[in-house]
């Protein structure tokens, strides 16, 4: 067997290595949660009453960081994660989740499970540090939009490092980089105007810039390995610029 995958196959099998439960929890959690609220709403579950519950606790509220007063006294603190597991209905979830498997299998196999616990958090709070700057509404915000933009940034520059370990040149990474990034840019701008602006920009924006920022600051376990663990095997004659 080619010693690259064998190597592959070996950090497969060992179990603990793999992020895929992590993320596989997380959606689980978000499906739960939002699916519980829509039984609810329709009073096939607890009480109609549970997804104001759920907002007026969980939510992003700006006003809160400017003399609103708490339900709780962590409110302030805690919403900079909570609202990242709540959604306003099934659409929103459904476009969240699907994101998430795919974000999920394709950087599950580049880092451990705590490695990617520390990324999704660390892009859940990007998110909302970038609502609480930049928003200027009181209408609360909701959703795992900031989170999955971030785990974008994230993909985008491992996936840059991959490149350059594949003998890619500076300037051709910077190019497929670039097109990515308009990509994502274009898919956003797209999504604002087709919700008649009711898409919280600024969460993907902060979660965005705060994946790039951990992405540059936590390497995946095999920097120079693929989604399957394979690592990426410089081309002959083909040095890096």
């Amino acid at each position: 067997m080619n010693p690259a995958r064998a190597s592959a196959a070996r950090r497969r099998s060992r179990g603990g290595r793999s992020a895929h439960p992590v993320w596989i929890a997380i959606l689980i959690a978000l499906v739960v949660i939002e699916g519980a609220l829509i039984l609810a709403d329709r009073g096939l579950l607890g009480s109609v009453r549970w997804r104001a519950i759920a907002y007026q606790n969980g939510a992003f509220w700006v006003g809160l960081l400017f003399g609103w007063a708490p339900n709780y006294p962590q409110q302030p603190a805690v919403m900079f994660v909570t609202y990242a597991f709540l959604h306003a209905n099934l659409g929103h979830l459904l476009g969240n989740a699907a994101a998430l498997v795919w974000l999920g299998r394709t950087l599950g196999g580049r880092c451990g499970p705590g490695r990617f616990a520390l990324i999704y958090f660390m892009v859940v709070i990007g998110g909302g540090v970038g609502f609480a700057l930049l928003a200027r509404q009181t209408a609360p915000m909701v959703g795992a939009s900031g989170a999955v933009m971030g785990l974008v940034g994230v993909w985008i520059v491992w996936d840059a490092r991959q490149m350059r370990c594949a003998g890619r040149g500076r300037t051709a990474v910077a190019v497929e980089i670039g097109l990515r990034t308009a990509l994502i840019l274009a898919a956003n701008v797209a999504s604002f105007f087709a919700l008649d602006g009711v898409l919280a920009w600024e969460t993907h924006l902060g979660g965005f810039v705060a994946g790039i920022a951990v992405a540059l600051a936590v390497a995946p376990s095999a920097p120079c390995a693929g989604p399957d663990g394979m690592r990426a095997e410089p081309r002959h004659g083909t040095p890096p610029s």
